[in-house]
């Protein structure tokens, strides 16, 4: 990495998941969008087939006039060959295929137990989470091996317990996890001050939060906007809209089934003070099932949707032929920013910019005051060159703090049994957690349990085995 006319250049970046057929797009999107940056991205994904569709879609974005940050794309044939020597680590996989999703998110039904998204909390968060952590032991002892000095960038769910396990793994690891949800919360906040007070052009940057909690179980309990408390306006807004909930410009949550109403957030505020910062689809996996998730008809009332496996794989077929059109030059990359700020983040951290943003990283620092050190949390910290500093953003107030303990607890359990094979402690884990509490004997909940690891055995080490015979 080199410093040239404020310029960095020369960056090295592994991609791991470089085969992604939606994130990686969008990464290369905001690189080829930033001017003072250029360098090399290392695509290693254990499917080389997609990475070298990816090596030849961002080569060919990067040709394009239009493309003002200069990238060389390559697909690395290892991980070592990957990771080499690399500034930049990004992690962006999915662990299995959606028919492993499929277990994780309509297994546990026959329970009655819903799941709105099924990869962070709940049933299937964990089962992701089996599936998941032996990779990210891997991809943390070959960093310690190859890249030692490298900053780590997570996007993978579920996100505490991939961020938990580099550290568990690599303890002087340099990584930390990205998540976008802060952001939709500032948007929502955004657009509600526009149609309240009539301001327009507003930034979705300039809505200044406090931020503290777990990731997608996050919340804001301070917000302003050039020195206006946004939190007697949002009180009166959802006084004056909590049955119809807020509807985003151009979105209709019952189109979508990534959309929402919000209305899980305008209930979670008048619960607990504080506003709910994660869209209402992961916020109710976090809390008891009965009050949102209880059944199709209850998610449909608080205007919110379960996402269905079935639309997911509709859906990587599309991405597939979007796939073969772009590497056959039948159709671009969109040049759009994208609204992340992982770019944004690198930069900082190369030294040109000094930036404020969430984070999900250890609470060593003591961030959040009440958790434990050991709990992977989501606060604000300040990103400049090759440091990242947590704000501290104080105490979770009491009601808040009794209903994330449970999740802090259970990503230990979940750690330990993954590491140990040990499924005696997934079955604590199940019984401990919110969505299943009180929906079925603890006899049930070890089938179901049992069920899930034989129906996704072929992605689980084969220690497992001896916890199904």
């Amino acid at each position: 990495m080199r410093y040239q006319n404020d310029k960095v250049t020369d960056v090295n970046i592994a991609y791991i998941g470089g085969g992604s057929r939606g994130w990686a797009w969008t990464f290369m999107t905001d690189l080829a969008l930033e001017a003072r940056m250029s360098g090399t991205i290392r695509l290693y994904d254990i499917d080389q087939d997609a990475s070298r569709k990816n090596e030849i879609i961002g080569n060919r974005l990067n040709d394009r006039s239009e493309a003002r940050g200069k990238w060389n794309y390559i697909t690395a044939p290892s991980l070592k060959e990957a990771l080499l020597g690399v500034d930049f680590v990004v992690i962006s996989i999915l662990p299995g295929t959606f028919d492993e999703m499929e277990v994780d998110v309509h297994y546990p039904e026959r329970l009655g137990i819903y799941q709105s998204v099924g990869d962070t909390a709940g049933p299937g968060g964990f089962m992701r989470a089996l599936r998941t952590i032996p990779m990210f032991v891997d991809i943390a002892n070959a960093i310690e091996k190859y890249s030692p000095n490298a900053w780590v960038i997570n996007y993978t769910n579920p996100m505490s317990l991939c961020v938990k396990t580099l550290y568990t793994v690599f303890p002087e690891i340099k990584a930390f996890g990205c998540c976008h949800e802060v952001f939709g919360t500032q948007k929502i906040l955004k657009d509600i001050l526009e149609e309240t007070l009539g301001i327009t052009g507003i930034k979705r940057e300039e809505i200044l939060v406090n931020v503290l909690g777990i990731n997608h179980f996050t919340w804001f309990d301070q917000a302003s906007y050039k020195g206006i408390d946004i939190f007697p306006i949002y009180r009166d807004y959802i006084d004056k809209h909590y049955e119809e909930g807020f509807n985003e410009p151009d979105t209709n949550w019952a189109n979508s089934c990534f959309a929402c109403a919000h209305r899980v957030k305008f209930d979670l505020f008048n619960q607990y003070g504080l506003i709910a910062a994660a869209g209402d689809r992961h916020l109710a996996e976090f809390m008891p099932g009965d009050r949102y998730l209880k059944d199709p008809e209850t998610v449909h009332q608080w205007k919110f949707g379960l996402t269905s496996v079935a639309w997911r794989k509709e859906d990587l077929q599309n991405r597939l032929a979007k796939s073969e059109r772009l590497v056959n030059g039948e159709e671009e990359v969109e040049l759009t920013p994208s609204g992340e700020e992982g770019i944004l983040l690198i930069k900082a951290l190369c030294g040109s910019e000094r930036v404020i943003s969430n984070v999900n990283i250890p609470n060593t620092h003591h961030q959040i005051t009440n958790l434990p050190e050991s709990a992977v949390v989501e606060t604000n910290a300040v990103f400049e060159r090759d440091a990242i500093r947590p704000v501290i953003a104080g105490a979770l107030p009491e009601n808040i703090l009794s209903l994330t303990t449970p999740h802090v607890e259970n990503h230990e359990t979940i750690l330990k049994s993954a590491l140990t094979y040990d499924k005696s402690l997934l079955v604590k884990a199940f019984l401990n957690d919110p969505l299943v509490e009180g929906k079925a004997s603890e006899a049930e909940v070890e089938k179901l349990v049992e069920d899930m690891i034989r129906a996704t055995i072929k992605y689980l080490p084969k220690e497992w085995e001896k916890e199904i015979n």
